[in-house]
């Protein structure tokens, strides 16, 4: 399906629509309507129930709006750039990246640097895509992508919406570990908005400037905590390695989550164990798997932060487009976090059995520091302390040097006391290791909408739908009368419609226009089945019935009304297929699809 008409379905049946139009529009910003917001919280809690629940992780919900400080702290401030392009006639600003990828048959320009993108716009003779006019020659800058703002009145403080869930995390780890009683491993999880000013977006629900992630952090210990990879050993995967990518000839690797760790390939087995669930979840709800797989990045687009990221990719209109990452983190976050911090960010780990070890330590003497360095002394003593800890063997020499304050000072060994005595540990201090999925839960929804979208002929009438899991769909079922002249019909469809509202479905009523054009309404947004109301189900000598459609093959089965929401669970929960309906109930021929 290509990506205008997914934009145009989603827009004509309540999926998703560009924001504030009655104000002309405002780009990177789209409204979810009745159907999307629907298809939109059930991503969101099929992703809870797997990578929440079933993991035996917590949840937490924190501020859209952090100080700057935490910015400063993870990196933000200086380093969250997307390459931008002026038009030099029109002024209309461009990602430089991207239209060299539009130009080029270069994939990830956006690891390039800006020189590089600049000589290439130059090359390619690449236009502004606004007026056409050339953009050689003009220069290619870093635009930071965070949403400033105040918090408070007056002297306020300058603050930041988050541009993604994860450092709200981070920024409460002292108390979070608490919650876990202090024990690695363990994992917290976000959904929420996050914020990015983007340059150019586009793509619908592909690159918008507020927009749902989904994120786990997962808490290691960086030498003892391995994952249950045993569990997705055998899941099969499509990588696209990093040196398949630069070669000439690569190609795919078709392999196993655990031949992929044990060969190196995927070089964490945490990020391994991470993809395995992934590529199990998404096939769940409904993404076609002959059109996904996991890219990993180039080391020019990898983050500063990561030892190895991995990209899920799915194919959409021809494009492949990222809709999570999974990026072993290190202990980047939480040492950043705790140089600028307040609080501890590392966890207590306490030996099974109280050890015995040597420890360098230093007693500097501060009657002869004092004199010597004045108000630099207590930083002369903390450095020589630093020092024995880092590297003892420096004090063997007569003097040792320190550097304070940018400057370089030397200290008799005889001041700094130098000394290794035997201590009794019972535990250490511990920095965890992060490994992240995180997941564009927009780019989801927009996934499945372009994966789920069919065409093909019922009754001799071309008819489009959308094939949803059913555990997916915006709506479960749908109600019918057949006719809406004859009274008890109507009732009977209502009391029906109610009846499995009140035991928990999310149902649709609907007694407007011919009984097909329904059907087609409700298969165009997914719905899985349809419940209508007709004189037969009601007229016969036993107990009252009502024809159930299923969506996909059109098929009809008899079922009586009391106990439809019973029969209807299985089905909806994705734990039985509508073939054991048509095993189990009477089949109702089809030919009211058109009346």
């Amino acid at each position: 399906m290509a990506g205008t008409e997914i934009v145009e379905l989603a827009k004509r049946r309540g999926f998703f629509f560009g924001s504030n139009g009655a104000y002309g529009g405002t780009a990177g910003f789209y409204t979810f309507g009745p159907q999307g917001a629907a298809l939109k919280r059930n991503v969101e809690d099929a992703w809870r129930d797997r990578f929440t629940v079933a993991e035996g992780n917590q949840e937490i919900e924190a501020p859209n709006i952090m100080p700057e400080a935490v910015f400063e702290a993870s990196g933000h401030l200086d380093g969250f750039d997307d390459m931008l392009v002026e038009c030099g006639e029109c002024g209309e600003s461009h990602r430089a990246d991207h239209l060299v990828e539009g130009a080029t048959s270069i994939e990830d320009a956006e690891a390039l640097p800006g020189s590089e993108v600049e000589l290439l716009i130059r090359d390619h003779g690449i236009a502004c895509p606004s007026c056409g006019t050339p953009l050689a020659g003009q220069d290619v800058e870093d635009f930071n992508l965070m949403f400033a703002t105040d918090i408070g009145p007056g002297d306020s403080q300058p603050g930041y919406l988050r541009p993604e869930t994860a450092q709200g995390i981070f920024v409460e780890f002292p108390r979070l570990k608490e919650y876990a009683r202090g024990r690695l491993p363990f994992g917290v999880t976000q959904v929420g908005a996050a914020y990015r000013n983007e340059i150019s977006p586009r793509g619908g629900l592909l690159r918008l400037r507020e927009f749902t992630q989904a994120e786990l952090e997962q808490f290691i210990h960086p030498e003892d905590d391995e994952p249950p990879l045993w569990k997705v050993a055998d899941v099969e995967v499509l990588l696209y390695p990093a040196d398949e990518q630069e070669a000439e000839d690569g190609d795919y690797v078709e392999t196993t989550v655990g031949e992929a760790v044990d060969e190196g390939v995927v070089g964490s087995p945490w990020v391994g164990y991470y993809l395995g669930v992934a590529q199990e979840w998404y096939e769940r709800v409904g993404v076609d798997m002959d059109r996904f797989r996991f890219r990993q990045h180039l080391p020019g687009e990898r983050a500063h932060y990561a030892a190895d990221c991995w990209d899920a990719e799915s194919e959409v209109d021809g494009d492949w487009i990222e809709i999570a990452g999974f990026s072993y983190r290190a202990d980047y976050d939480l040492s950043k976090h705790g140089e600028y911090g307040d609080d501890a960010f590392t966890v207590f780990q306490r030996y099974d059995e109280p050890k015995t070890v040597e420890r360098a330590t230093v007693d500097p003497d501060m009657a002869t520091l004092g004199p010597e360095f004045g108000g630099r002394a207590a930083a002369v003593a903390e450095a020589l302390e630093d020092l024995a800890a880092r590297d003892p063997d420096a004090f063997e020499a007569d003097a040792v040097s320190v550097e304070v304050d940018g400057e370089t000072v030397t200290v008799d060994a005889d001041v700094a006391n130098f000394s290794v005595e035997e201590v009794t540990e019972n535990g250490e201090h511990v920095t965890p290791h992060v490994v992240e999925p995180s997941f564009g839960v927009g780019r989801t929804v927009q996934t499945l909408l372009a994966h789920a979208y069919r065409v093909d002929e019922v009754d001799g009438e071309e008819r489009s739908y959308l094939s949803l899991e059913p555990a997916l769909a915006p709506t479960d079922a749908a109600v019918f009368p057949l006719v809406t002249n004859e009274e008890t019909l109507v009732e009977t469809a209502r009391s029906v419609a109610n009846d499995l509202r009140e035991q928990g479905l999310s149902v649709a009523y609907d007694d407007s226009g011919s009984i097909g054009r329904r059907y087609r309404r409700q298969d165009e947004v997914g719905t899985p089945f349809c419940v209508t109301v007709d004189r037969d189900g009601l007229e016969g000598d036993g107990p009252d019935t009502v024809t159930v459609r299923e969506r996909d093959t059109a098929a009809q089965v008899r079922v009586p009304v009391d106990g439809l929401a019973d029969a209807l669970a299985p089905l909806l929960a994705g734990e039985d297929s509508f073939e054991s309906f048509l095993d189990a109930y009477e089949t109702v021929d089809s030919g009211v699809e058109t009346q």
